[in-house]
């Protein structure tokens, strides 16, 4: 029987996730189909159910649901727990749906394929939402040893220091007067996207020239926050190689496979631009 799989989100529209997963599918011959479903908070839990029913072999979780997809799960892989999100799910040969989140190491992955291995600098990181997690538990993984998180909530980012069992919460003020400190920042929020707003968490005014300053969100790919960052000059890092590496992980789990992500990451940015 044919194999699908599917992206879950609210909003999802923007999503080239769809586009991505058909590609490989075509470009490695396997029968499969890869889907968007909008899915608002309040049916996540029906939707979960839905999935499971229908027979899909696995699906990704985007905004706003990779936390709150966890109680809905059978079993979670240990470094998912840790990270207290979850952004793929694989239907298991039992039937169990286990999630997994390959956000961080996609991240790293990412980070690293673009400017080297910078392991030694100090980190800033925006947001304390799943994909903050992910990252801030993955850098940490990876050996960046000197993490600090901003956020408009500020226990929320101290929840994950504590967790880490190193680094800073911050202010996004505090995070403004500090920026000079350092080496590596990371807008880990959803501001920026096409599909939602277009301010920047907060001034750049103290951003340091080659300054390496990364951005997960991959559409556009050019982020208000990126733009500005380029203007002070800083070294850029878009979301693209996140989101790339990010599914290739995702889809290693679906079909014990690894496609090819230079290919794919072309393919994208001549669409993005």
């Amino acid at each position: 029987m044919k194999k699908w799989f599917a992206v879950i989100g609210d909003p999802i529209a923007h999503s080239k996730s769809p586009f991505m997963h058909n590609a490989w599918f075509q470009e490695m011959g396997i029968d499969a189909a890869y889907i968007p479903i909008h899915v608002k908070s309040e049916h996540l839990k029906e939707a979960v159910s839905a999935l499971k029913l229908l027979g899909a072999s696995g699906w990704n979780v985007t905004v706003p649901h990779k936390e709150a997809i966890i109680p809905f799960l059978d079993e979670i892989d240990p470094m998912a727990v840790k990270m207290g999100a979850v952004n793929t799910v694989v239907r298991t040969k039992d039937g169990k749906l286990k999630g997994y989140n390959t956000d961080g190491a996609g991240f790293v992955h990412s980070l690293e394929e673009a400017v080297g291995k910078n392991r030694e600098k100090k980190v800033l990181l925006i947001g304390a939402g799943g994909a903050s997690r992910g990252i801030a538990f993955a850098l940490k993984e990876y050996g960046y040893q000197q993490v600090d998180i901003a956020n408009r909530t500020v226990s929320k980012a101290q929840a994950i220091i504590e967790e880490l069992g190193e680094g800073t919460s911050l202010s996004l003020d505090e995070a403004e007067k500090r920026l000079d400190q350092y080496g590596i920042v990371i807008q880990a929020t959803s501001l920026g996207l096409s599909t939602g707003e277009k301010k920047l968490p907060f001034s750049l005014d103290r951003l340091q020239k080659e300054t390496i300053v990364a951005d997960i969100v991959y559409n556009p790919l050019m982020t208000p926050f990126l733009t500005e960052a380029e203007k002070r000059g800083a070294i850029i890092v878009t979301g693209l190689g996140m989101f790339v590496h990010q599914g290739a992980i995702a889809f290693h789990h679906w079909l014990g496979q690894y496609p090819d992500t230079e290919n794919m990451m072309q393919k994208l940015m001549e669409q993005l631009k």
